[in-house]
């Protein structure tokens, strides 16, 4: 079954040599070579600012960029998140774009004392986080604190599930042959929309 899908590409670096920009256009080359429905969201090529105010983030004005991109979510059956391992956790850029996006009266009920404030309810995600370190030491010695952050409070909080995760770790290091595994497998993830 064909899925519409939204792929945000949360590096906040614009130089195309960026693994994650290569993780991206490999899932949106495989979803669409399978017949879904894809949106890219190059978050180095949108300007959205942080949240700066509780009055901001519960009633402010969102601008034409959030919109576009709250549109982008709001029609997706599922949702890939890609980022690198930046102080420990997603960069700055990405966490704006959270904190725009998913904001009371979009993603969550203006009432977040419900049981279910989620609106976002029946999409699914993954999350692929690059990192310099080995990801079993991030997952085991870390705890992937920041990952289960993002799975538990902002997306499962959004009524977002199932989630996903693929952690992609020694990127440094990593050979030009394990760098096209990489790009396949991501590829084939595309193929299936998971």
């Amino acid at each position: 079954m064909s899925k519409s899908i939204v792929v945000i590409d949360g590096h906040p670096d614009p130089d195309p040599a960026r693994f994650c920009h290569a993780l991206a256009a490999a899932y949106c080359e495989g979803a669409q070579a399978a017949g879904h429905r894809v949106a890219l969201l190059t978050l180095a090529r949108i300007a959205i600012d942080p949240v700066r105010t509780r009055a901001d983030w519960e009633d402010g004005v969102p601008g034409p960029a959030v919109r576009d991109c709250q549109h982008a979510v709001g029609a997706a059956d599922h949702l890939v998140i890609i980022y690198p391992l930046w102080l420990g956790s997603m960069p700055a850029l990405l966490k704006a774009f959270f904190e725009q996006v998913f904001r009371p009266g979009f993603a969550i009920k203006h009432d977040r004392m419900q049981r279910r404030p989620g609106l976002l309810q029946g999409k699914s995600a993954r999350i692929v986080v690059t990192m310099g370190m080995p990801g079993f030491v991030y997952r085991w010695f870390f705890r992937a604190h920041s990952l289960k952050n993002l799975k538990r409070n902002i997306l499962a909080f959004s009524g977002i599930g199932p989630i996903r995760t693929t952690l992609v770790g020694n990127i440094e290091g990593r050979s030009a042959t394990n760098r096209a595994h990489l790009i396949e497998t991501m590829h084939a993830l595309g193929r299936v929309a998971k």
